[in-house]
């Protein structure tokens, strides 16, 4: 009698299944908050450099994560390609996460020294010079432009408030090491720092 009520009014059962959709998430979701191995960083995780840092907000801004994702799945097919798989403690410093989930073009994650920089710069002024079966467009512009650096240090203090554990050495450094540098290089030196913590492991 009482489940014929909730199957015949669609506003409560819509409230009921959220309610244990939402006891389920939590009860997923919470205990992950409370383990080492997804809130400590892997042995070996440094933020980001200065650099590599202003490389990230370039990829992101660049919408390079709608192609490609930046997180090795933990099936065989794709550890074989990619290399070991994403653990959450690689990515303890990043905010926002940049994992994606789109492979237009390969994943990410563990392209740290796979390709030397004049690879990647050859790659990234026109793809099809090295890909010839590439789709992925072009990016000149990132050789004219360059880092002003004026925002880094901002942008670092703000990460240490979330937890990254930036010196005040380098927050202060951050603008000198920065400015002037080619948007590319700073691409380059985010791309090539990618995956390589637990690359050889």
């Amino acid at each position: 009698m009482r489940h014929e009520i909730v199957e015949k009014n669609v506003g409560l059962l819509a409230v009921l299944i959220l309610v244990v959709i939402s006891f389920g998430g939590l009860a997923e979701v919470v205990p992950l908050f409370f383990q080492k191995q997804t809130t400590q960083p892997v042995e070996g995780l440094k933020p980001l450099s200065a650099l590599e840092l202003e490389g990230r907000d370039i990829y992101r801004r660049e919408g390079c994560v709608g192609c490609h994702s930046q997180m090795v799945r933990p099936f065989r097919a794709e550890t074989e390609r990619y290399g070991p798989y994403t653990v959450a403690g690689e990515t303890v410093y990043d905010h926002n996460f940049l994992w994606g989930s789109k492979r237009t073009g390969p994943d990410l994650a563990r392209v740290g020294g796979r390709y030397s920089d004049d690879w990647h710069r050859a790659h990234l002024y026109n793809p099809r010079d090295v890909v010839p079966e590439s789709v992925m467009p072009a990016y000149p512009w990132l050789f004219e432009n360059t880092v002003d650096g004026e925002a880094t240090p901002k942008k670092m203090r703000a990460l240490r408030a979330l937890g990254v554990p930036y010196t005040d050495e380098q927050i202060q450094n951050a603008t000198s090491e920065v400015r002037g540098e080619q948007e590319i290089t700073a691409l380059i030196a985010y791309l090539q720092q990618l995956g390589t913590v637990l690359k050889d492991n």
